[in-house]
């Protein structure tokens, strides 16, 4: 946790070492019996797991799934855009902040609730931070007069409301639900309190279902879980275990309701919480050397198997430098979630509009970068979840063999075609030009992002960016799936796909393979997704792009969809030949229906339209960009493009 952290301090172990090998020493810990907690019996002396694997990284990582389960598919908004702050609330500010993202051209997929939705007058109590009123499930009418009203609204604007909660103290007699879960537990209602007990299988299963039984009902997403009292009362009564270790897997457990998959929003518990994603990083305060450990902390933190984090971007106690907000919201944009969150301070607000006009635009584009990128994030997600291999990984977890991966903690894979480099100094001049040390791994072609600069592999260079970029690289030679802007990301179907395409050695022949699949239900498990292999290959001056047709079928899949290819770097194009084809795959063979071929010669800027599709040089942008009317998903779609 980096609850009160403010400087750089040590990490905890990983599996992965230069030795080569790892032990975790699970003796002692608890077990499940019939999916409850229970002691190791009398019989048990020891329990290790010792990891073998050399550099092999990946490898350690595929061997924790294996021994303690893979982390499993995250509903596709967490990993949207958040609203968070500390803060008493009314409805009518919460709908207004929800306008102003919109007048302001930000996205916003989640609300986050903070302690102020519920009632803080409880009596009794061992309480936290010296206030009782911490723990609280009975709405705050007097903020929120009509929450079924308000969540059912933010809910059909496809904004996700999640809710603070502190358990600790229980249901007590101020709560509207007690005297419901007295009688449940066989108790009366006559004003006594049950002390909070995790270790009760009857307790916790009527604390659950009575405390949050009615948000559920109305539509609310997920809770936000923010225990902090284990210094009141340290472990689960009559174990050796920590609460957040128990209480992340029963929460996360009880938000599978109705075929939904899990979603958890709690503290880092240790070893085997990989099954409870995703995990909130604490309150920290906001400087400079702060942002720079938190991206070192993100880059690590997988050789853990924590896996995705949702900081408090722009940082938690302090923070009112409008440069430094609008870094870590760049490094937030590079991250599982773009969460911002604030302590409750009158004068500390994360709304990216209100830090003057130049952070205002400058994390726009962050935001808006956030959004186009959500199809490659979602499956470097997916991936997560087959693989183990984190989403955001230091660099030697892929290129093993170099000693630079190991030098440079300032910079991390996202993903497996995107290298980022976040700044996390103050820049120089009025556009706040700031440098950061990139080293780009031999044996690929990298190129910037935004400006399309390339990087030869195998050596460093000091980037600099204004404050309206930040380091961000693509791997030449692949194609890497976007969308157009949205202010739904997570949940705007993906009728257009844009595929960005960075210029490939000769001999190049790469695929990618996009995922996608309803974004909130367990059907995934039952083969509910669609895949779709994306495929560049290079011969000498002729360049060939491949979107095969979508393998796979789930609820709500788009059957429609246009194409974008979008190629920067690329200046002199002889000819464009766009050509589709209706294949009905199977698993080894296809049955070729219908092609069309349409062909057209150009010059550099010479504008190209046919029935099939349209391209023009970018003059802007200074990309190549082909537009491929929508079609059926059923079919493939082939570019080839002639270079002069």
């Amino acid at each position: 946790t980096l609850d009160r952290v403010d400087k750089r301090v040590p990490l905890n172990d990983g599996l992965l070492s230069k030795d080569g090998w790892y032990i975790i020493n699970d003796t002692g810990k608890e077990i499940l019996v019939n999916n409850w907690i229970a002691q190791r019996d009398k019989s048990h002396v020891q329990d290790l797991y010792c990891f073998v694997y050399g550099n092999d990284y990946k490898a350690a990582l595929m061997d924790l799934g294996a021994i303690s389960g893979h982390a499993p598919m995250t509903r596709k908004y967490v990993h949207g855009v958040w609203y968070c702050r500390y803060w008493p609330y009314t409805a009518n500010e919460f709908e207004q902040i929800v306008r102003e993202y919109k007048e302001n051209d930000f996205p916003l997929d989640n609300l986050v609730f903070d302690m102020d939705w519920h009632t803080v007058d409880a009596k009794v109590g061992t309480g936290h931070a010296s206030n009782r009123g911490w723990t609280g499930y009975t709405w705050n009418k007097t903020l929120i007069p009509d929450p079924q009203g308000l969540v059912g609204k933010l809910k059909a604007d496809k904004i996700h409301v999640s809710l603070n909660e502190h358990p600790h103290d229980g249901i007590r007699p101020n709560e509207s639900m007690y005297a419901d879960f007295m009688k449940a537990m066989g108790r009366e209602p006559n004003g006594e309190t049950i002390l909070f007990d995790a270790s009760d299988k009857r307790y916790m299963e009527n604390f659950l279902k009575y405390a949050h039984k009615e948000s559920w009902d109305m539509g609310v997403a997920f809770w936000w879980l923010d225990w902090q009292q284990d210094y009141l009362y340290p472990f689960v009564r009559g174990t050796n275990m920590n609460h957040l270790t128990w209480l992340n897997k029963l929460y996360y457990d009880e938000s599978q309701r109705d075929g939904m998959r899990g979603a958890g929003y709690s503290r880092w518990a240790g070893w085997g919480d990989h099954r409870h994603p995703i995990q909130f990083s604490g309150d920290l305060h906001a400087n400079w050397e702060t942002l720079a450990f938190e991206i070192e902390l993100t880059a690590t933190s997988g050789n853990a198997g924590c896996y995705f984090w949702a900081h408090d971007i722009g940082g938690f106690y302090g923070g009112d430098n409008p440069e430094m907000m609008t870094r870590w919201t760049q490094f937030g944009a590079l991250s599982s979630s773009l969460r911002v969150h604030s302590q409750r301070a009158a004068n500390l607000d994360r709304r990216p509009w209100i830090w003057g006009e130049q952070a205002k635009n400058a994390t726009r584009i962050a935001y808006h970068f956030r959004s186009q990128i959500m199809p490659y994030l979602y499956t470097s997600i997916w991936q997560t979840h087959k693989t183990m291999i984190p989403l955001n990984r230091a660099m030697y977890i892929d290129y093993n063999n170099s000693e630079q991966a190991y030098e440079n903690p300032q910079q991390f894979m996202f993903g497996d075609l995107l290298l980022a480099a976040p700044i996390a100094s103050a820049g120089e001049g009025k556009d706040l030009v700031a440098s950061q040390k990139v080293w780009f791994p031999e044996g690929d072609r990298w190129f910037d992002f935004f400006d399309a600069t390339e990087y030869k592999g195998g050596t460093e260079a000091v980037v600099k960016k204004d404050i309206y970029s930040f380091p961000l690289f693509v791997k030449g030679g692949w194609i890497l799936p976007m969308q157009p802007y949205t202010m739904r990301p997570a949940s705007t179907p993906l009728s257009n796909l844009v595929l960005r395409v960075y210029p490939g050695e000769d001999g190049a022949d790469n695929i990618y393979t996009l995922y996608e699949d309803d974004g909130e239900s367990l059907e995934y498990t039952n083969g509910k997704f669609a895949t779709t292999q994306l495929r560049y290959k290079r011969t000498g001056n002729i360049v060939s792009l491949t979107v095969s047709p979508a393998n796979g079928e789930y609820k709500g899949q788009p059957k429609e969809r246009s194409y974008t290819f979008e190629l920067p770097a690329i200046t002199k194009v002889k000819s464009v030949i766009v050509k589709s084809e209706i294949v009905k795959s199977e698993k080894v063979k296809s049955e070729k229906v219908k092609s069309e071929i349409v062909k057209s010669e150009k010059v550099k800027s010479e504008i190209v339209k046919s029935e099939k599709f349209e391209s023009q040089f970018d003059q802007i942008t200074k990309m190549l960009k082909i537009e491929v009317k929508s079609q059926s998903v059923e079919e493939a779609v082939y570019v080839e493009i002639v270079l002069e």
